[in-house]
């Protein structure tokens, strides 16, 4: 889609450097291909079901990794984290029920809850000192009468990693409100040192007993196609009635090639996850150098997590039309507009910097020639 869809969704243009959707132009990491080839090799593609080796290794992962404990019957398949999270809607609200988000934030969540007849309430992020914060005294208010709050953790455009203290906050206002928190981590994994992610349920008994959690290997490891996204739930009864829901219909019956490749990535990802987030950063670096020496009219919210890097370009002046115009027209970019995640994304656009330097290096050039001109 990155590449061969920038012709569908740009009207047929073909000179665009896509640098738009949230995945990389790496190769998806080998263990997993192997993995998936050796399962082909077996030359039967029957019914089945998710193996132990897809348990013990999500089960592993997230233990070491983000120190959550858990067990098997914590765990079911979901087809993809955005289908994951319109299961959760269609099964704890009504139409018309409130859900609310905290744009500027990842546009299925309020896209979703919109195209299910359920009303989004909006309670926007503050940007200060080059980071996204929440305003906790506007969040209380706006939480009131909402049946669910989805929660990106980390944060998806801003790349913010939210601290133990904030997310104890949230899961304390969400469970006095009577509000479920859905914690989307898919970006858990993209963490970039010295930065610790804090999975949703282990930061206090409330947000334990009052969330549900989605997670997958598809960004790290470059395997969305895969569709191996998963949820965690510790609560037995938020547990019986979300399971059950998704039971009734089949909805968690993963694909055999799904549950191959999760368990191959997290049993030996490790090592390549490490090197993987290592250049990313480096790339991260070498943008917010360059922006600064040789653009400084646009800004880089640097991320804690993820290959998504937020740009502040409002000291342009420009609509965003003309702002997007820029990009695409002069700069010769495909990049997401700001405002696709809502309203507070104005002045903003997306940059995907999962790329080898020198299409990073092409992608400024491009830019610095289209700003200056």
């Amino acid at each position: 889609m990155k590449w061969d869809g920038v012709q569908k969704y740009w009207n047929g243009r073909n000179d665009l450097l896509p640098m738009w959707v949230a995945d990389m132009d790496f190769k998806t990491a080998p263990f997993v291909v192997e993995a998936l080839k050796k399962r082909l090799d077996h030359e039967v593609i029957g019914y089945t079901f998710a193996c132990d080796e897809w348990y013990d290794a999500i089960i592993n992962w997230v233990k070491v990794r983000f120190d959550l404990t858990i067990t098997r019957e914590m765990i079911d398949y979901s087809p993809g984290i955005v289908h994951g999270i319109t299961f959760t809607i269609l099964c704890f609200t009504d139409p018309g029920d409130k859900v609310m988000v905290t744009p500027p934030v990842y546009h299925p969540f309020f896209l979703m809850t919109e195209h299910n007849n359920r009303e989004v309430v909006w309670s926007p992020l503050v940007l200060e000192d080059g980071q996204y914060h929440i305003d906790f005294d506007r969040f209380r208010q706006d939480v009131q009468g909402c049946k669910l709050f989805i929660l990106s953790n980390p944060h998806n455009p801003g790349g913010r990693v939210w601290t133990k203290e904030e997310l104890q906050t949230i899961a304390s206002i969400c469970a006095e409100s009577g509000t479920i928190v859905i914690s989307d981590e898919i970006h858990a994994d993209l963490t970039l040192p010295p930065y610790r992610h804090h999975t949703f349920s282990t930061v206090s008994e409330e947000a334990k007993h009052h969330s549900i959690t989605f997670m997958s290997p598809s960004k790290a490891f470059n395997m969305p196609g895969l569709s191996s996204s998963y949820c965690i739930v510790p609560d037995d009864k938020l547990r019986a009635k979300f399971f059950g829901f998704m039971q009734a219909s089949e909805w968690d019956e993963g694909h055999f090639l799904a549950c191959v490749g999760a368990a191959a990535a997290y049993s030996h990802g490790t090592e390549w996850l490490d090197q993987m987030l290592a250049y990313v950063k480096d790339n991260i670096a070498y943008l917010d150098s360059y922006l600064k020496e040789r653009i400084p009219s646009i800004k880089a919210i640097i991320p804690q997590a993820s290959y998504l890097v937020f740009l502040d370009c409002r000291d342009l002046k420009l609509s965003q039309n003309e702002l997007c115009r820029l990009f695409e027209d002069d700069a010769h970019l495909a990049l997401n507009s700001g405002t696709t995640f809502g309203k507070p994304g104005e002045g903003f656009m997306r940059m995907n910097v999962g790329c080898p330097r020198t299409t990073l290096v092409k992608a400024l050039q491009q830019l610095e020639k289209a700003v200056n001109g």
